[in-house]
């Protein structure tokens, strides 16, 4: 459990340093350089997009060499490279390279930190293990976006920079507590084998299955920047809409632990299911409200829904996928999520344009319903098929 908190805290004190400067992008392309919301949505997904292609990679090399600890680091690193871009930037060009640094290095640490998560979790605590790591890295995704929204109040809207530069010290922290942390070492040369995609053949059904599913829900789950515009175009002012982002990475913190010891209990599938149902309940509320009142439990319920799926998910996917490919499945998902936020952001920022700004949230919430639906009908219950499946377990 030591391992999984410092590797908890790591991510708590690098979300500081990225959601002190996350909420402020949409803000600050609108407001600096004059950027439409169809812009907003083509830098959030190309950036992703570009960043997801090397998840799968970065998942391959922590199987075959295992040298989880030193890609993580190297991943967490690119935070302060990314605010460091960002100073520099004098144009919407300059915050969409910066913003492909800040995913790239989000690609490259991902699956290897997951690795070391689950090779630490206690034996049937696997959802208690990844809520944990969830819970810390939300709580320092609220910590950041408060701090953000008090020292906006401090600066002024016209101030970004400020903040970007005050966002290097918690990314410094970060990367300090790595000297702590201890990685599972399976001393011997790096895994002579085929290359991950020969081998997908080796997969439960199930997996596959999920991970289809994870790309069409993520189809229409666009860059939470435009809940933040969303929120802005109802009549919230910048640092309003900020403490409502604070708001949505609290609740996911407070209840990411007991989602995910629910999952063990009860079984993925079902905490799972009911997490995209959430998630299509609050995108048909952003699409129809435009009382302050109701966006504001929103942006809460939509807290819920984070705690319901993002650590549930890579405790299922670590607990099924073959224990020599554990990275490069929990990779893949993020590739393929990577690669679906792309078109996702894109299709949601012309839905905006050309529909109105509650075009992009019914094609959401349609989107997760059926996915939801997917779920439900055809990914097995504990105990029947394929024994590789564990709900619960």
């Amino acid at each position: 459990m030591v391992n999984i908190l410092l590797l908890g805290l790591i991510s708590f004190f690098s979300d500081i340093s990225a959601e002190m400067v996350y909420p402020l992008i949409p803000l600050y392309l609108t407001s600096a350089f004059g950027a439409t919301p169809a812009l907003v949505g083509l830098i959030e997904g190309l950036a992703e997009s570009l960043a997801s292609l090397l998840k799968v990679f970065s998942g391959y090399v922590t199987d075959k060499y295992r040298h989880k600890k030193r890609v993580a680091f190297l991943g967490y690193s690119t935070g302060l490279m990314y605010k460091i871009a960002l100073l520099v930037a004098g144009s919407w060009a300059g915050v969409l390279a910066a913003r492909v640094i800040d995913r790239v290095g989000k690609g490259i640490r991902t699956a290897p930190r997951d690795v070391m998560v689950s090779e630490s979790a206690e034996e049937g605590r696997l959802g208690h293990a990844f809520g944990v790591h969830k819970a810390l890295d939300m709580a320092g995704s609220a910590l950041g976006i408060l701090l953000a929204y008090l020292l906006l109040g401090q600066a002024g809207t016209g101030q970004y920079r400020a903040i970007f530069r005050l966002s290097l010290i918690p990314a410094v922290l970060g990367l300090l507590l790595f000297g702590w942390v201890k990685e599972k070492k399976d001393h011997g040369e790096a895994r002579k084998r085929e290359p991950f995609w020969k081998r997908m053949g080796e997969l439960d059904g199930q997996l596959k299955l999920y991970l289809a599913v994870a790309f069409l829900f993520t189809l229409g789950n666009s860059s939470n920047g435009f809940l933040l515009l969303k929120a802005k175009a109802a009549g919230f002012t910048d640092r309003s809409v900020i403490l409502l982002y604070f708001l949505y990475n609290l609740t996911a913190a407070l209840l990411s632990i007991p989602l995910g010891k629910r999952s063990d209990r009860v079984g993925r599938k079902r905490v799972l299911v009911a997490g995209y149902g959430v998630f299509s309940l609050v995108y048909l509320g952003f699409a129809r409200a435009t009382q302050p009142g109701v966006l504001t439990g929103l942006f809460v319920l939509y807290g819920v829904y984070t705690a319901m799926t993002a650590g549930v998910e890579r405790a299922f996917i670590a607990e099924i996928a073959p224990p020599d490919l554990k990275g490069t499945m929990l990779g893949a998902h993020g590739m393929l999520v990577g690669l679906a936020l792309f078109p996702a952001s894109a299709v949601a920022g012309l839905l905006w344009n050309y529909f109105g700004a509650s075009a992009p949230f019914y094609y959401g919430a349609g989107l997760s319903l059926l996915s939801a639906l997917i779920l439900q009908l055809f990914l097995r219950k504990k105990g029947e098929g394929s024994e590789s499946l564990r709900e619960g377990r």
